[in-house]
Parts: structure tokens; sequence; C-alpha cells
């Protein structure tokens, strides 16, 4: 339980606590925050409670959550308990000190939300029938279009990391693919 009031229709609960990259207005560096209420919880202003091995390589000057993610699964677990320890209604290292809950719980329309991951690369898997049987359709035509081995293990392929995007990005897709046709065709 946490000590902050939270509409019990938010979806970012003391059980549910996001991880992000954020800026603000008054603050346009990016750094990691993680959505608690209507709030978005500033890591680096609260780098202090957190162990110093996770201050060095996962807080202090990182833009992105990579080294986060990179960490492995104790600093996962780390991490996050020291957030639910921070927030929970026990503690008082941020509930009983207004001066860095004003700094570190900023509202969350105050924020803007960054593309929280440096992508160099990916692969992605055909998640469903539908999606196998239509590209496989273009590069194999009707009649080979499902390869055999779809139905038995997971089928990858390379992706483009230019395409991952902050939601809410425009993109420009194309109207229409064309087969170019030779006169008299």
């Amino acid at each position: 339980m946490s000590f902050i009031d939270i509409n019990e229709e938010s979806d970012f609960s003391y059980q549910n606590l996001p991880y992000g990259i954020f800026s603000t207005e008054s603050d346009p560096s990016h750094r990691i925050g993680v959505a608690i209420g209507d709030f978005v919880l500033d890591v680096s202003a609260v780098k202090h409670l957190f162990s110093p091995e996770i201050r060095a390589t996962c807080i202090e000057g990182q833009t992105t959550l990579n080294a986060l993610m990179g960490a492995g699964r104790p600093v996962w677990t780390e991490f996050r308990k020291t957030l639910q320890r921070i927030l929970g209604k026990d503690d008082a290292s941020l509930r009983d000190n207004a001066g860095l809950r004003a700094s570190a719980l900023i509202p969350a329309t105050d924020v803007t939300m960054h593309l929280p991951a440096r992508i160099g690369d990916y692969t992605d898997f055909y998640s469903s029938r539908n999606h196998a049987t239509n590209v496989g359709t273009m590069f194999r035509g009707k009649d080979n279009a499902l390869q055999p081995n779809w139905l038995h293990l997971p089928v990858g392929y390379h992706g483009r990391s230019s395409s991952v995007v902050l939601s809410g990005t425009p993109i420009k897709r194309p109207l229409e693919v064309r087969k170019f046709l030779k006169d008299g065709d």
C-alpha cells in the first residue's frame, strides 16, 4: 500500500509501477520515471535512496532504460523493491519529506514521455496464423503461404529498428504497392 492517494480506477497503482523516460518543461533532460497514480516519480530525485551499485549503473546519467534492462533479474528485483519501499505507506523517506515529495512526484500532466530505450535491432515473430499466411502469400503465393513449421515452432524475422517509435508519433505509410507491368500486360 502506498502513502500516495491513488484513484482505484488508475492504471498505475502501487502494484503496477511502469518505468519510462520523461522530461519536463522546466528540466528537459531525459531521465527515468515511474508512474504511480496521477504522478511520475522522478527516480533521479530519489536516487540517494537506492543502493550505490544501482545508482551508479542504472540511474545516474541514464537517458534510457537500456542499462536497467541489461542489468539482470537481481538488479530488477532490488530496483522494484526499493521503489515499493520508497512509495510505501510505512517508509518515511519520501512520505514525510515535503520538499523531496515536491521535487520527486511530478503531476503526470506536466511530463513529456520519450522512447524508453535505444533500439539497435530486434527480431519479430509471426504472432498469428493470419499474419503468417498474409506475409507468406506475398512471398510464396497462396498455395504455399503457410510453411508447415509455423504450426510447430515460433518463426522469427528481422525487424527494422527505425519502425519503433513512441506511441502517437505520426507515421507516413505507403498508400499502395503496385506491380510494374510491361506495355500490353
